[in-house]
């Protein structure tokens, strides 16, 4: 990889990470100074609807090559995070995630970020799969339903949003859990390769 393309990535990543971090700080201080979970995302929306709508680009980055990673896998996380920005368990993923990569452009990150990056995920994605995304997503179709929401986008489709969602809740389980081990995988791979690096 090309030394602008690190410096790039470098930079990418730093600001994730921090911006995960400065997020997931205020939503807890919010949450642990007023008890109650509204006005919470109050406290760190704007930045996480700014950092969500940035993490589009590693689509970009597997779409154009500068990671390894490809479209689909990306597109899938990218597209389950906007569904379920106000999540702790979120935060903690983004900032370990984040955190891994902008250590990872410089070179060789040390081997507690790599197994953190590559085993956190084990627990943090199916609590934020299960009575996150999907439990809101269905929470929200009457509403969804009602308000006939993004009725103008949907109008060139032979379905409304409200089918879309319905369709997506079905398949849900089965994208997820394909991206689960895939996540398995890559833990396999990164850590043995990391092990290797180290003993040498």
């Amino acid at each position: 990889m090309s030394r602008p393309f690190k410096l790039y990535l470098l930079s990418y990543n730093s600001l994730l990470a921090l911006g995960w971090t400065l997020s997931l700080f205020k939503i807890l201080s919010n949450f642990s100074l007023t008890k109650s979970v509204s006005g919470t995302y109050a406290s760190a929306g704007e930045l996480i609807c700014f950092l969500q709508t940035i993490a589009f680009l590693e689509v970009i980055h597997g779409a154009i090559g500068i990671v390894p990673s490809g479209v689909l896998f990306p597109l899938m996380q990218w597209g389950g995070r906007t569904h379920f920005l106000l999540a702790v368990v979120r935060g903690i993923n983004e900032v370990i995630r984040y955190l891994h990569y902008a250590i990872n452009s410089t070179g060789n990150p040390p081997y507690w970020i790599t197994y953190l990056r590559y085993t956190a995920f084990i627990v943090l994605y199916p609590i934020g799969v299960a009575p996150g995304e999907m439990w809101l997503m269905y929470q929200a179709l009457p509403f969804i339903k009602a308000k006939n929401l993004y009725a103008d986008f949907f109008a060139f489709l032979p379905f409304s949003n409200y089918t879309f969602v319905v369709i997506l809740l079905i398949f849900y389980p089965f994208l997820w859990l394909k991206l689960y081990l895939h996540l398995f995988k890559q833990r396999s791979s990164k850590l043995l390769n990391q092990h290797k690096k180290k003993k040498n």
